[in-house]
């Protein structure tokens, strides 16, 4: 078990339809992850919910909070865990 939250790289990526974001927790807690265009505005929530320490992974199909296809770029994934640590990963969507 880490002694702090890991976000690791997302893969594939790029991506296309989908892509894997895997993270490990050091402790039990509340995880919010959340997707943002390069502009800085949030396009979709992935989770905002209690995990268990340890492994685990959340999949984001390229689509935002209203189910729509969103178009190619760079997004960020953005998790913040119990703790408040916040960590950043990029994600590049190829359509």
């Amino acid at each position: 078990m880490p002694a702090r939250t890991v976000l690791g790289a997302n893969y594939p990526n790029p991506f296309n339809p989908q892509t894997l974001i895997p993270f490990t927790l050091a402790a039990d807690g509340r995880v919010s992850m959340s997707v943002y265009d390069a502009r800085g505005r949030l396009v979709r929530q992935l989770s905002d919910r209690n995990f268990a320490a340890g492994a685990h992974t959340l999949r984001w199909d390229g689509t935002d909070d209203s189910g729509r296809a969103l178009p190619s770029g760079t997004y960020f994934a953005r998790l913040r865990d119990a703790s408040a640590e916040v960590r950043t990963t990029g994600l590049v969507l190829v359509r």
